[in-house]
């Protein structure tokens, strides 16, 4: 079946990267802002009987739900076979119970609106700590892929005597992974988080590591509050500048800079959400699925 990608904006890298991958082609679109806001969307190529794959990581994803549907909606209605949404990054995952009286539980609100107009979606490394799988909240076909491997390839080129640090115990599994396949030791922090922005940490027994290099890893650097935290420790027990690496860099704010200023010596991310900190290439894992 021919493939022809749909690129929503910010997302151009990675779709030309996975058309040359699978031999597919870029759709010529139009999306834009009629002047009272409203979305006009445009599919300027013949799409019946074809595959149509959507590619758009779902950082910030209020602003771009709207004209994802539309093109999603507008590729069946002009007779395509598929419809697959790629989302390195998918959003609404973290509130997945009410924590406190009163709250929505979007990420299943967010799952069902997705669900109603793409048949299928691949994603990378969504943020699962309280449930198992998508299929709890999703009812379309959906494939799931890690990029530990991929995290500890980079790490075991580039960084001598790694330590790796996770943020939480929640993440321990997929720290624990990570070290393994570079062949390093790992520490979890302590961590309390007091609000959004604000968190307590605490990094346990990082002495006996002095000729290490830290490198913190997590799934998500937003506020990166985290490891701003933790460089403030590993500067006071001595330790080495560290490497700061995250699956998706969403950067909220000034948060990249901040992080550079706290002492990061560099900052690495995978190409999930598309930023100047990409080093860790993702297409090559998504391309055989498609």
């Amino acid at each position: 079946m021919e493939k022809i990608f749909l690129a929503l904006p910010g997302n151009e890298i990675l779709a030309s990267a996975l058309a040359k991958h699978t031999a597919g082609s870029i759709g010529r679109m139009e999306l834009r802002k009629f002047p009272d806001g409203e979305t006009y969307v445009r599919i300027n190529d013949d799409v019946k009987g074809t595959k149509v794959i959507l590619v758009c990581s779902l950082d910030y994803p209020d602003e771009k739900l709207l004209p994802l549907n539309f093109l999603a909606k507008t590729a069946k209605g002009l007779g395509a076979a598929h419809t697959c949404l790629v989302a390195p990054y998918l959003a609404y995952m973290r509130q997945d119970r009410r924590f406190q009286k009163g709250e929505g539980i979007t990420s299943t609100y967010f799952a069902a609106m997705l669900s109603q107009f793409v048949d299928s979606l691949i994603t990378i490394d969504p943020h699962l700590h309280r449930r198992t799988s998508l299929t709890e909240i999703y009812s379309i076909p959906t494939t799931v892929i890690h990029a530990a491997n991929k995290i500890s390839d980079w790490i075991r080129e580039h960084i001598d005597n790694p330590l790796l640090i996770g943020p939480d115990s929640e993440s321990a599994q997929w720290v624990s992974s990570v070290a393994v396949n570079a062949h390093a030791p790992y520490v979890i922090l302590a961590k309390a988080r007091l609000d959004d922005t604000h968190v307590d940490v605490a990094v346990p027994n990082v002495e006996m590591y002095k000729d290490h290099t830290p490198v913190l890893v997590d799934d998500i650097i937003s506020t990166a509050r985290t490891m701003i935290e933790t460089i403030g420790h590993l500067r006071k027990a001595g330790m080495r500048k560290p490497t700061c690496i995250g699956v998706h860099g969403i950067f909220a704010g000034n948060a990249y800079d901040d992080l550079l200023s706290a002492g990061a010596a560099e900052i690495i991310t995978c190409n999930t959400i598309e930023h100047r900190s990409n080093r860790i290439g993702i297409d090559d894992l998504i391309a055989p699925i498609l």
